[in-house]
């Protein structure tokens, strides 16, 4: 068996001629194997057995040799690839899975039954160059570029990735050697194999933006130290998912996602916080607000989309008001294209950000610092953790927002952060609880956000009206402070009827 430790690359075709010369750049000695084509065909039954336990099997020829592979589950953190693989040669295309060893699979897995319902489902056909890398300390890496496509069912989709395995030798030089590939700006680091990518265009199922970010999945008995690994495992996915979405089909609310992910990872740092040094993560608390701030624009931009929209009950109301109308398009004209959000995908600064988090998550980079007292609370479970920071949120909350207290628009505008943070925590650690009680109790909490971005977006059309001497702007402007206050109303609604909720972590 061999435990593949490789990063994976996205590539385009402007940076491929550069390879050769970055690999010599960064290499002590450079050996070139002669480039090859290689023939794959993934195997799976009619139900996906083998997908669901997150087996990958397939066959690859080359010349006149063929040889079979299955990748059993493994760990993908940011674009480090980690899974157990073993290989056994063949004397044709035509796979068994019977000829492993019987000590490799899963407990319980039918492997008999599955063996005689296999079929191929997709192929991938594509030119390998490799090189086999040597550092000044000794690491052995090897380093594939794979140009060709995946087909299945009559579709095709272009692969054109690089890929940097460990041979042998610290995985920091693996990580310096990803440096030196994403400071080219034309390279991102890839998420999905050439499996997975097979597997959905098989069975038609596209990648597609989340409709919320969803919970990270930790069990009762999870330890705070496993339940922060857990955490930003998921963020550093949930982001890198959203980005390939808004290559595949780019829209604001898949931006909207990204921003959501970067935000549950800056958020676990301070959840987290002790166990989690601020000073030791300074740096990547520093990467992920520079993010932020380059996508602060998507929110309002939503919005205005979403007034401007021949849809909306606002569309006639406002394009009554051509100033304003003219004002909202030269704002649009301002937001960022899909070349700059492109750009930005494709920046060492965002690539080098994801490759240092995943850097400190593989590494366990926080633990540096620890003392007994540190270490202690890594061993805590987690649950009784997420009950003590549910309450003290709560308690925030209602000091924020006394029941007997009527509250204006300036006082939502002024809890968006407290609640956005709050609402976080129960993304982390929400699914320690029920279900339907969990939903329960945050659904009037959701509708006061989204309310809050509303709000926030009717403030600042007001902005916009504001100081001209227009009399129809002022009729706007008088209209959008009629909306807001139907908008309080309603939000006033949610929170007093949240009074009434048991706090889902206190039954």
């Amino acid at each position: 068996m061999d435990t593949e430790i490789e990063l994976k690359f996205l590539v385009s075709d402007a940076v491929i001629p550069l390879i050769p010369s970055l690999i010599t750049q960064f290499a002590k000695t450079v050996k070139n194997k002669p480039s090859r084509s290689l023939q794959n065909a993934y195997y799976d039954t009619p139900s996906r057995e083998l997908r669901a336990l997150d087996i990958g099997f397939r066959t690859r020829c080359s010349d006149s040799e063929c040889e079979q592979t299955i990748k059993l589950a493994g760990e993908v953190v940011g674009g480090l690839h980690q899974r157990p693989e073993y290989n056994l040669p063949i004397e044709s295309s035509r796979p068994n899975l019977m000829a492993f060893d019987a000590d490799i699979w899963p407990h319980g897995m039918q492997i008999s039954a599955i063996s005689k319902n296999l079929y191929p489902i997709f192929s991938t056909n594509f030119i390998r160059r490799t090189w086999l890398i040597e550092t000044e300390s000794g690491a052995k890496i090897e380093v594939v570029l794979d140009k060709g496509e995946i087909a299945a069912s009559g579709k095709i989709e272009i692969i054109s990735e690089l890929e940097i395995e460990l041979v042998e030798g610290s995985r920091n030089e693996l990580f310096a050697f990803a440096d030196v590939l994403v400071s080219q700006n034309c390279i991102r680091l890839g998420l999905y194999s050439k499996a997975a990518r097979g597997y959905r265009l098989a069975d038609e199922k596209p990648l597609t933006p989340s409709k919320s970010i969803g919970f990270v999945q930790l069990p009762k008995s999870t330890t705070q130290e496993r339940a922060l690994v857990e955490a930003m495992n998921f963020g550093i996915r949930f982001v890198q998912k959203h980005e390939q979405c808004y290559f595949d089909k780019p829209s604001l609310k898949t931006l909207r996602r990204v921003t959501d992910g970067i935000s549950l990872i800056r958020h676990t740092f301070w959840l987290y916080d002790d166990i989690v040094s601020k000073e030791s993560t300074e740096h990547l608390r520093t990467e992920l607000k520079w993010l932020l701030s380059e996508l602060a624009w998507v929110e309002n931009a939503i919005q205005l989309k979403t007034y401007t929209s021949k849809r909306h009950a606002f569309y006639k109301k406002i394009n009554a008001a051509p100033a304003l109308t003219q004002v909202i398009g030269d704002l649009k004209e301002l937001q960022p294209s899909i070349d700059d959000i492109n750009a930005l995908f494709h920046s060492a600064r965002y690539n080098r950000l994801l490759l240092s988090l995943t850097t400190w998550l593989i590494d366990k980079q926080w633990r540096k610092d620890w003392g007994q007292t540190e270490l202690q609370a890594a061993e805590q479970n987690v649950s009784s953790i997420a009950s003590r920071l549910f309450n003290k949120d709560w308690k925030n909350l209602h000091e924020l927002l006394p029941k007997e207290q009527t509250l204006d628009v300036a006082s939502y505008l002024n809890l968006r952060t407290q609640l956005e943070n709050s609402l976080l925590s129960g993304n982390c650690l929400g699914s320690l609880f029920d279900k339907e009680e969990r939903l329960e109790f945050r659904l009037p909490w959701l509708d006061i956000s989204h309310g809050i971005y509303e709000l926030s977006t009717l403030e600042y059309l007001k902005q916009l009206c504001a100081g001209q001497e227009d009399e129809q702007l002022a009729k706007i402007q008088s209209w959008l402070e009629q909306k807001s206050e139907y908008l309080v109303s309603a939000m006033e609604q949610s929170r007093l009827a949240s009074f009434d909720i048991e706090p889902y972590w206190q039954k």
